[in-house]
């Protein structure tokens, strides 16, 4: 049974933390340091080195794999990794889930108002299903576990779903506001008869391709490392894959729309806006939750609404002003 099965989740993290953590003093030597953790074996599965300065502030965390490469002389705060992430103390054990699931780490130092080490915490807080960790190929599949008890905790917990989603929605009302002054601005041609009728349409693709573009891209992410390259390539596949949406779509609702209205230009203007706009959706679909991921953020709930608010600007823009030069 998962230990997040219970009444642990909004506890705070520093309830949960072990304080046994390995310390290591930043005016150490890799000598010292090896001689202090055969003295001090380290408690626990998993081990990070971390290093603190004589207040117990945290300056970095030592790779193992550094420690035993270096000269025994090397000082170890030339060789520690200084960027380290770090879990508030007044975070609760639910705030932590989320630590695992983005960074995919099997522990995280929790740290005090004056960032003083206080305490770790590790995925066996989460999972009892470690027992054979040593034998996986991959910790994979942990933080995938973590993954679905954090989705079964809040749609258990009203608090921090709301919390983690409301301000997100903000976008859409965002979103929503500058298409109405989009509209205001361009009241020369969408308030005619020939444009008014075809506005929701063009907005309703834009936002289709952007949301199944957006949910392709977080498929891609899931157990894939996100890159610079990644993103390229991406972006080239799924540009070239609006385009062809967009053209398609386009030429049959610009059809349909010289039938029905009896002017080549009101086709042409769709023709260009459709297609613009599904274009610039699919690429701001696929590339938000990419950009997200490798800015260390979660795009499983911010990517759509950031994604369609831009798709709507982007559509009403490129449709008005073609309707604007052909009308």
């Amino acid at each position: 049974m998962s230990k997040l099965e219970g009444t642990i989740l909004n506890d705070p993290v520093t309830s949960h933390m072990r304080t046994d953590a390995c310390k290591i003093w930043n005016g150490q030597t890799v000598e010292e340091v090896l001689n202090y953790l055969r003295a001090h074996p380290p408690a626990g599965r998993i081990v990070y080195l971390y290093v603190v300065d004589a207040e117990d502030r945290l300056q970095g965390v030592l790779p193992t794999r550094r420690l035993l490469l270096s000269a025994s002389t090397t000082p170890i705060n030339t060789i520690m990794v200084k960027k380290v992430v770090t879990i508030p103390h007044t975070a609760t054990v639910l705030d932590a889930c989320e630590f695992f699931t983005l960074h995919k780490l099997l522990a995280f130092p929790v740290l005090d108002a004056e960032r003083k080490f206080i305490g770790i915490v590790d995925v066996e807080l989460y999972t009892g299903e470690l027992e054979d960790l040593d034998q996986h190929e991959t910790t994979e599949d942990v933080f995938q576990l973590i993954g679905v008890h954090l989705t079964e905790a809040e749609l258990k917990t009203i608090g921090p779903a709301i919390r983690r989603r409301f301000p997100w929605l903000l976008c859409n009302v965002a979103g929503g506001l500058i298409a109405g002054l989009l509209t205001d601005i361009y009241s020369d041609v969408s308030t005619l008869a020939i444009v008014t009728p075809f506005i929701p349409l063009v907005l309703a693709l834009g936002e289709s391709v952007a949301i199944q573009s957006v949910s392709l891209a977080i498929q891609l992410l899931h157990g894939t490392r996100p890159t610079w390259k990644l993103l390229r390539a991406s972006l080239l596949r799924e540009a070239a894959i609006g385009l062809s949406l967009g053209l398609g779509c386009g030429i049959i609702v610009g059809i349909i729309a010289v039938g029905w209205k009896g002017a080549i230009s009101v086709g042409l203007s769709l023709l260009g806006g459709i297609t613009g706009g599904v274009f610039g959706a699919a690429v701001i679909g696929m590339a938000l939750p990419i950009v997200m991921r490798l800015a260390k953020r979660d795009p499983s709930v911010a990517s759509g609404p950031i994604a369609l608010a831009c798709a709507d600007i982007v559509s009403l823009v490129i449709y008005f002003n073609l309707a604007r030069a052909l009308l």
